[in-house]
């Protein structure tokens, strides 16, 4: 049964205590739970925790509550967001070739029960995250309307953008956020077989390795992109920003997909890359609900004339570990008419909807989001 309205005005957002984690995390179950048991379910969150991307106070909990009650255990509604380490060029007249690292935020587990709906709480709390995420010297003036802004926290903070990923459509979430190529590629994975003279599997540990070379890389590659290069996805970029794949980003996919199931990726292997050319390299997780199962693609490296190999090595990873089908995010555009010629069907996705907000000088809308992938 809908609950009355609370007056928007009255709240504010709130890092969680342990209880309203817990209580966030029990509130999701049965949306989110799949296949997991409640205890699986929340031993997993549990676990993710104390992985790379969540530790040292980069993963935090935010609850939309009343703000003479910040710590009752009915809020309104809870996200998560995690700090991640990311690039972004310095303006040319500071230093055309170099990049700088920043900070920014990727924002999950949106949920708003559904007694709560409708009332435009998330749409709040999602406001709201701007001034926690954010430096507030980069933000408008606060709206009188909506009373204090909320109290500044340890750990956040000091944001050049943030992410996140809708499966509620582009409109639900405003104010800043604006979508950015929800483009897929899929291979069905076929029968065909392959020798691997020539390719290095690499397993979850090995992939740390290729992640920090790979952070290399990314770093010259933004530094010498033009801002006037019209394969961009909008017109005329006076910034890019990218995140890093290290400090967990990719491999937390591995552990949320993997946790308390029978699969196993054959060999243990979550990646591979070319002996002969150190520039073609993958790493992926899976999907296993719903179905079909899936090998999702986390990281992709290749020039045109390696794609092809390289998406045979992928495709060939899935098969052997019964996946029927591989996915990519948003290839570049040289890849992408490769992929078509492999096989690939390239499509626009209606969910996992790449969002973006930038809080740094200019608009969200004149940045170019660079290696938006899985």
């Amino acid at each position: 049964m809908a609950e009355p309205k609370v007056d928007l005005a009255s709240l504010s957002l709130f890092r969680a205590t342990r209880a309203q984690v817990e209580e966030s995390r029990n509130r999701t179950f049965p949306q989110w739970g799949g296949a997991l048991s409640l205890t699986d379910y929340l031993a997993r969150d549990a676990t993710m925790e104390l992985d790379e991307h969540a530790k040292d106070g980069k993963l935090i909990t935010w609850v939309l509550a009343p703000r003479n009650d910040p710590t009752t255990l009915d809020f309104m509604s809870a996200c998560e967001t995690a700090r991640v380490s990311s690039l972004t060029p310095l303006p040319p007249r500071l230093n055309p070739t170099q990049c700088t690292e920043a900070t920014c935020y990727g924002v999950a587990c949106v949920f708003t029960p559904p007694s709560k709906r409708k009332r435009g709480y998330a749409s709040r709390m999602m406001s709201l995250l701007h001034w926690v995420n954010a430096s507030r010297a980069n933000l408008p003036k606060f709206p009188e309307a909506w009373g204090a802004p909320p109290e500044e926290v340890a750990d956040s903070g000091e944001g050049l953008f943030s992410v996140l990923y809708s499966d509620v459509g582009e409109e639900f979430y405003r104010g800043g956020w604006e979508k950015r190529g929800a483009i897929s590629t899929i291979w069905e994975v076929g029968t065909e077989e392959d020798d691997d003279e020539g390719w290095k599997w690499l397993t979850e540990e090995q992939l740390s390795g290729l992640w920090e070379r790979d952070a290399v890389r990314i770093r010259k590659e933004l530094a010498n992109m033009p801002t006037s290069n019209s394969s961009y996805k909008v017109e005329r970029p006076s910034a890019f920003a990218t995140y890093l794949p290290t400090g967990g980003v990719c491999g937390f996919h591995i552990t949320k997909s993997m946790f308390a199931s029978n699969f196993s990726m054959a060999g243990g292997f979550w990646g591979v890359e070319s002996t002969s050319d150190p520039g073609t390299y993958a790493s992926w997780s899976v999907d296993l609900s719903p179905p079909p199962s899936t090998l999702i693609v986390t990281r992709l490296c290749a020039s045109e004339e390696m794609f092809p190999r390289l998406i045979a090595k992928i495709k060939q990873a899935a098969r052997r570990s019964g996946i029927g089908r591989v996915e990519v995010w948003n290839l570049r555009v040289g890849l992408k008419e490769v992929a078509g010629k492999t096989g690939g069907r390239t499509f626009i996705r209606n969910e996992h909807l790449p969002q973006i907000v930038w809080y740094g000088p200019g608009t969200t809308g004149n940045v170019e989001w660079a290696n938006n992938e899985k």
